[in-house]
């Protein structure tokens, strides 16, 4: 059973930035992602990482913003977020998979964390 604990969620102005953090309990999954779900809206994958190559991917809203890192010392998944938008304000949640990565489907992952709130404002 692998536990995910996020953290780093926050209030922030437009044009900020944020790292969100992701404790892993058993640093044994192939792939861990970022997924956000705004209100009212369906939960997107936002970025991916191979934990064993450390290949990374991003969805096309947050490329080049968005940056998926690990400490695997640390057993930890982090999400740096600068520039941040109005729309990039969701719960991000963390979650491990043992399949791919790629594409970014739910489905894919098996263990989730509780999320944490990003509000972006004007």
């Amino acid at each position: 059973q692998v536990q995910l604990v996020e953290s780093g969620g926050g209030s922030v102005q437009a044009g900020g930035s944020l790292t969100l953090s992701c404790v892993v309990s058993t640093y044994s999954p192939n792939c861990m992602g970022w997924f956000r779900q705004a209100p009212g809206k369906e939960r997107e994958g936002v970025a991916g990482i191979y934990i064993s190559g450390g290949s990374t991917y991003y969805a096309d809203s947050v490329k080049d913003r968005f940056t998926i890192s690990q400490d695997k010392a640390r057993n930890t998944v982090y999400l740096q977020m600068n520039s941040l938008k109005l729309e990039d304000t969701a719960m991000y949640y963390c979650a491990a998979s043992y399949g791919r990565c790629w594409p970014l489907q739910q489905e894919r992952f098996a263990y989730w964390g509780q999320g944490t709130q990003v509000t972006v404002s004007s």
